[in-house]
């Protein structure tokens, strides 16, 4: 793995839930992002795998066919402890800079409130059309649902998508993806997943929840996926097509520093919700 110790430290202009610095490597500015020990306060609930995860859910989008930011996996050695990090590329530049979509959202529906409710979502996309290609846009947002779903992203809030703003031309494009950490169960230890059931893994692939809601209730993904939505039929069609499940497991087995047991886990939950987007797409292809 990369040692990203004695890289190039600049000032921390990022912000988040996760511990993090600024780093120069090979020329290039990164996010580096640490493992975050407790995020609740009163509350065990370690996320030290976050790293393992926004790695695997970047790439594995990158599989299936998604412009995503360039993630690297390494140790960083703080007071004596290595710690395993996610670097992320950093996509902007002095031209180029993040629009998140609750940016949008801010100036859109004006006499109410925004959050994820998908409604609210759908209307602002739609209501900004000229300034975004709403079709395109809508298009995208669905996509990137089901790759969502696949890993059990539970964050993909308002903050987490976007935009990038080009100021010479004045113009919008979609961003890269970028942060997955909060994918493929981040709080479970080792010790969790070895003492783990049959019935347990299929529990926690199947029970995963979005945190986009319909009618003010967060998304169960596979019981979204499995309803007659034309949104999501229509996703599915464009999307599975692309999932490479093969490389999405070599993905996973190349990855040297953890345990057999969690990457047997990873690739258990995830062939468990493929196949469920597997018999849809069958479904509304006949």
């Amino acid at each position: 793995m990369i040692d990203f110790t004695n890289s190039k430290e600049l000032f921390n202009v990022y912000s988040g839930s996760e511990k993090k610095k600024t780093l120069i490597y090979e020329n290039e500015k990164y996010l580096v992002k640490f493992p975050d020990p407790i995020r609740e306060k009163n509350k065990e609930i370690s996320y030290i795998n976050n790293s393992f995860s926004e790695y695997i859910g970047s790439n594995i989008f990158k599989i299936c066919g998604f412009e995503t930011q360039k993630t690297l996996l390494g140790n960083y050695n703080y007071h004596g402890k290595e710690k395993i990090v996610c670097a992320c590329l950093d996509f902007t530049d002095d031209n180029h800079m993040l629009y998140e979509f609750e940016k949008l959202a801010l100036g859109s529906s004006l006499d109410k409130k925004i959050d994820t409710e998908l409604s609210d979502i759908i209307e602002i996309i739609k209501e900004n059309d000229g300034i975004i290609n709403s079709n395109e846009v809508l298009n995208y947002f669905w996509d990137m649902f089901i790759v969502d779903a696949i890993i059990g992203n539970t964050d993909r809030h308002n903050g987490n998508w976007g935009f990038i703003f080009d100021r010479i031309t004045n113009s919008f494009k979609i961003s890269p993806i970028y942060d997955c950490g909060s994918c493929l169960n981040p709080i479970l230890s080792d010790e969790d997943i070895d003492n783990m059931k049959e019935k347990d893994i299929k529990n926690n692939a199947i029970n995963v929840y979005s945190c986009l809601k319909n009618n003010g209730k967060k998304i169960n993904y596979m019981t979204y996926i499995k309803e007659d939505n034309t949104y999501i039929n229509d996703a599915i069609k464009r999307v599975f097509p692309k999932i490479n499940i093969v490389e999405i497991y070599n993905l996973i087995n190349s990855i040297t520093c953890i345990t057999d047991s969690r990457k047997n886990y990873y690739k258990d939950i995830i062939t468990i919700r493929y196949n469920i987007i597997k018999d849809k797409y069958n479904l509304i292809n006949n």
